[in-house]
């Protein structure tokens, strides 16, 4: 089995009306790391200054960043077979979901939530953030 762990920065909470500026997928078999994939990606926005302030990301490292269409391709590759990984899953799974939809492709993936599966495994813990 494929699993394709995915972290996204964004330009906002919510995939309606904001993009992705940042990805990084890892192909993983269970045993060995297959592939990596990470890249700006330029929104064709300014960012919001709440958003430069919290990932780092300027709107002068997106501005040479290729947008979502021009790698499409290569994550529609990499996501192939695999199951979708990520801390806190539909927020990733939804923002990735929009930027294909808008490009007229259709995103389906079996997922898994390593958020869940850390309550599961820690209960009680005082935060079940990605840093912790």
């Amino acid at each position: 089995m494929l699993y394709a762990i995915t972290d996204i920065e964004t330009t906002g909470s919510h995939a309606a009306g904001n993009s992705i500026i940042e990805i990084g997928v890892v192909l993983h078999d269970g045993e060995k790391v297959i592939r990596e994939f990470e890249t700006l990606l330029d929104p064709g926005t300014r960012l919001p200054h709440f958003i430069t302030t919290l990932t780092g990301i300027t709107d002068d490292m997106l501005e040479p960043a290729p947008t979502f269409d021009q790698v499409a391709d290569e994550l529609e590759e990499i996501f192939e077979n695999a199951v979708f990984v990520a801390h806190n899953v539909n927020f990733d799974y939804s923002f990735i979901k929009a930027e294909f939809n808008a490009i007229g492709r259709n995103f389906q993936m079996p997922r898994v939530c390593t958020m869940r599966l850390a309550r599961k495994a820690f209960p009680g813990a005082p935060s079940y953030g990605l840093n912790n």
